[in-house]
């Protein structure tokens, strides 16, 4: 959702994310779609393109997503300790 500022063609959603393969990407949208978070537009153009744009029920994530982004920034490390920590144990 992050990546949806303004109506957003697929390929640029590609682009933004790093790594994320199509099959991943179509998926995802269309979960989002199915649950009223996106719409999905078809672009009269040649080839065809298709955006995507964020709905009243999709914006109103924005906030409390943006918290959790947030959130997850900040604890990033202790986080990798504990996975780094966890490894060892389970490991041994």
């Amino acid at each position: 959702m992050a990546v949806l500022d303004k109506p957003t063609r697929f390929n640029e959603i590609k682009r933004r994310l790093e790594g994320v393969t199509q099959r991943v990407l179509t998926q995802t949208l269309r979960r989002l779609e199915r649950n009223g978070m996106v719409v999905r537009r078809v672009l009269p153009t040649s080839p065809v393109g298709v955006e995507y744009s964020l709905t009243p029920l999709g914006e109103s994530l924005r906030e409390p997503f943006g918290r959790l982004y947030d959130w997850t920034v900040n604890h990033a490390d202790e986080i990798r300790e504990h996975q780094i920590d966890y490894d060892q144990r389970v490991q041994s």
